[in-house]
């Protein structure tokens, strides 16, 4: 039985919150977790949408990793 280890290059996460706080502590959070793993902030992207049901403003961000 073969193992192969590989590094990971790049790595993408999607995140969504209905508040702002909420989700740049789950952002922070996640950095930290991805420094174990030498992982680097490359990007980050962002928006705001309005949800109709929830009758507020739903954010959303993405944030690409690279080695």
């Amino acid at each position: 039985m073969n193992i192969t280890l590989d590094t990971i290059q790049d790595k993408v996460e999607f995140f969504q919150a209905y508040d702002l706080k909420v989700l740049e502590k789950t952002i922070e959070e996640r950095i930290d977790i991805n420094k174990a793993l030498m992982l680097k902030v490359h990007s980050v992207q962002h928006q705001a949408a309005f949800d109709p049901v929830r009758n507020q403003l739903q954010y959303s961000a993405v944030v690409h990793f690279k080695a």
